[in-house]
């Protein structure tokens, strides 16, 4: 058998140590590996931490490849992208460089996938004395059977303002939805893309996720295929807990603050839904507006997502419109918000869209409706 280890330390060696002796291995890879490992095994160029990334998506049965070569072009090597991870924060692709893809691909399956990595062996090599020989990708879609030849791999990602951003408004629960959707996908930044892609005030902003009050334990927006059991799930993340402090005592809510430092010390359902409760209090609105603007201007420093001269034409009527809406709606009284919904940079992903936040108080609670502009 062929053996493809992952990594360069002192684990990783003792790995290639180990499989070396056993007479089952055909063939030995390690990526990147180092001059230690190279005595067991062939350090390969393809980078750990991209390869990792490509397991991951294979475990989780996802492999969504864009902007494959049509036609005569197929048989062509050049770059192909494989979907990482894209929602308003990023849009990230693990390319496969030189690649050249054969067989049935079939771009709309959801069923079982497994895939195998294993790499061509030849006489050719490079400056180093290393082979030069491609990787090769077998995914499995069910029956069906695509191999991607490829010459190494790299991730490529865009980072984007996502501070105005509103999506999935679940009807007597958007004002809230602003920040939950914000917090999730920051969340998901942090985990997929790590510290080199997120600012250091991003990276405690998304510690809010692991805030129960915040989660999809009491808001309906989380679809439960996405939901992760935890053994406890009123824990709270200490820095969460005391980014919401802050905010409380910033914004002189007394009670506010005196309650997360209760649950602080006794995380239980109880307390959670409670501190959950006044989230939707006007009494506590600008606890809510605090954290918010703080996730609005930790996305500013990002650009915005650019979709050609026409669309930005069309997409700035809207926004006069809105404008527009927005100050009369003001010279009512009513409070409003403007925000949009856009698709990817890269891959159609649905209209440009913009809507108009009203607030209103109901029974003490702060809620909201959303009005699309046409």
């Amino acid at each position: 058998m062929k053996v493809l280890i992952v990594g360069s330390g002192g684990r990783e060696h003792a790995i290639a140590w180990s499989v070396s002796r056993s007479s089952k291995a055909e063939k030995i890879y390690c990526a990147p590996g180092n001059a230690g490992i190279a005595e067991y095994a062939e350090c390969v160029d393809i980078g750990a931490m991209e390869f990792e990334k490509l397991a991951d998506l294979l475990e989780q049965g996802q492999f969504e490849l864009l902007n494959l070569p049509v036609g005569d072009e197929r048989k062509k090597p050049s770059d192909i992208r494989l979907v990482y991870m894209m929602n308003d924060t990023a849009e990230s692709f693990l390319v496969f460089h030189e690649a050249v893809l054969t067989g049935n691909y079939l771009p709309d399956y959801e069923g079982e996938l497994s895939a195998s990595l294993d790499k061509e062996e030849t006489d050719n090599t490079d400056a180093e004395g290393e082979e030069k020989g491609r990787y090769i990708l077998a995914v499995h879609q069910g029956d069906t059977v695509c191999t991607l030849f490829f010459k190494d791999i790299s991730l490529e990602c865009e980072l984007y303002d996502y501070g105005e951003i509103g999506h999935f408004w679940v009807k007597g629960y958007e004002y809230l939805r602003q920040l939950e959707y914000k917090i999730a996908i920051l969340g998901d930044k942090w985990e997929y893309l790590g510290e080199d892609c997120c600012s250091e005030e991003e990276k405690k902003l998304a510690s809010l996720r692991e805030f129960p009050p915040l989660s999809y334990l009491f808001y309906p927006a989380a679809s439960l295929a996405y939901v992760r059991e935890k053994e406890e799930p009123w824990k709270c993340s200490p820095l969460a807990a005391k980014l919401v402090e802050e905010a409380a005592k910033q914004e002189k809510d007394t009670w506010f603050a005196k309650m997360v430092s209760l649950y602080k010390r006794y995380p239980v359902r109880v307390l959670a839904r409670y501190i959950a409760w006044m989230f939707h209090r006007e009494a506590h609105k600008r606890v809510t507006d605090h954290l918010i603007r703080q996730m609005d201007q930790a996305a500013v420093i990002y650009p915005r997502r650019y979709f050609g001269e026409e669309n930005e034409k069309k997409h700035k009527i809207l926004f006069e419109k809105a404008n527009k809406r927005k100050r009369d709606l003001e010279k009512q009284g009513i409070q409003a918000e403007i925000f949009r919904e856009e698709p990817f940079a890269k891959g159609d992903d649905g209209p440009f869209k913009v809507y108009v936040m009203q607030f209103t108080v109901k029974k003490g609670n702060h809620i909201s409706a959303v009005e699309e502009i046409r």
